[in-house]
């Protein structure tokens, strides 16, 4: 009897349509569908998509608890053996989903899942210590390396074949560690590495620490009272009824609003979707987050040049490093074009 498949995908990889359906409603569809096709070829009948769970990035973004519950349900009417999530590639939104879904499937039936994304998708982060995560490239072109990894690591588990590790196996390391014997003494290994390196040979250390970017301080200003002065925040400051979707937590975008022609931000109008601290204080005033009654003053006193016509906004709960990185290079280029000299970031 073949293995029972849950196949998640969003609505693009559902044939539904782009970001203009990306409020897609979930549906459950018998059999497979988009990408489930080619899956169910790969298991050569080993295994099968027995039903595809379809959602809208932006609906299953904004209705999760609701979303699940009915991902619940499915999970109970169809008792698969495993949940495949995706490929999502490098879609932050869609990774999200990918990942809630799986974690659903152990929480509710202790049930395995493999998903698969790019090492720029936020998600990665998130999900990885929970889960399976197959490495992609960063968009559908990978789809067929993509969907030949998912099913080799899918095929292991669902025959409790031992894994061979995160890199023979192609997917993202989830932070565990084994045991297991080798013909050299650590010494011997240690400086085997060494000499290879002074050499400036290939070798691969046995602990891999990610290394975070050195960023260069940059110069002083030597003169506020010509400098235009920026501000950002990741307090989640956006106008009601936050017309971006930023999300209050791992938030895949940042918005830019303009303040041009304002002293400071009114109560009621800015408001903070942010998901990590009491933000009644920021709704009664919102200057407390983006201090722009401050610079205005300091703009009229001379002490600054002038206040730059817009501030950036996200909420940094739950945000990703590389995620992060992305914001803060797309910022510093926009600013850089404006001929802002300096920001200020202000948190919670």
């Amino acid at each position: 009897m073949a293995y029972k498949i849950l196949h998640y995908i969003n609505q693009f990889f559902a044939g539904v349509g782009g970001e203009n359906c990306a409020d897609y409603e979930p549906k459950v569809k018998e059999g497979a569908a988009g990408p489930g096709i080619q899956i169910n070829s790969l298991f050569k009948g080993e295994a099968e998509v027995v039903a595809t769970f379809i959602c809208g990035d932006n609906y299953f973004a904004t209705h999760s608890a609701e979303v699940l519950e009915m991902f619940e349900r499915t999970l109970e009417r169809y008792s698969p053996d495993i949940v495949i999530a995706g490929p999502s590639f490098y879609a932050g939104r869609y990774g999200f989903a990918c990942g809630n879904v799986i974690k659903e499937a152990k929480r509710a039936l202790g049930i395995p899942g493999v998903a698969g994304m790019n090492v720029e998708s936020p998600a990665v982060d998130m999900f990885r210590n929970d889960m399976f995560i197959i490495k992609t490239g960063n968009s559908a072109r990978d789809m067929k390396n993509a969907l030949d990894s998912i099913v080799k690591l899918s095929r292991k588990i669902l025959n409790n074949i031992p894994l061979e590790g995160a890199d023979e196996d192609n997917y993202f390391s989830r932070g565990f560690r084994k045991n297991f014997k080798v013909a050299e003494s650590g010494g011997i290994r240690a400086v085997d590495m060494l000499l290879k390196k002074m050499a400036r040979e290939e070798f691969k250390s046995e602990y891999i620490q990610p290394i975070p970017e050195k960023v260069q301080v940059a110069p002083c200003i030597k003169d506020l009272s010509k400098a235009t002065v920026a501000l950002l925040t990741t307090g989640g400051m956006v106008p009601a009824g936050n017309p971006d979707r930023i999300e209050g937590s791992s938030a895949t975008k940042y918005g830019i609003y303009s303040v041009e022609g304002v002293d400071a931000l009114e109560k009621g109008k800015i408001i903070s979707v942010h998901g990590g601290y009491d933000t009644s204080f920021a709704y009664d005033n919102p200057n407390r987050i983006v201090p722009l009654d401050i610079l205005r003053e300091l703009e009229r006193e001379g002490k600054i040049g002038k206040v730059h016509e817009y501030f950036y906004s996200t909420s940094g709960t739950g945000a990703s490093l590389l995620n992060g990185e992305a914001f803060g290079r797309s910022i510093a280029e926009k600013l850089n074009e404006a001929g802002v000299d300096a920001a200020i970031m202000v948190s919670t």
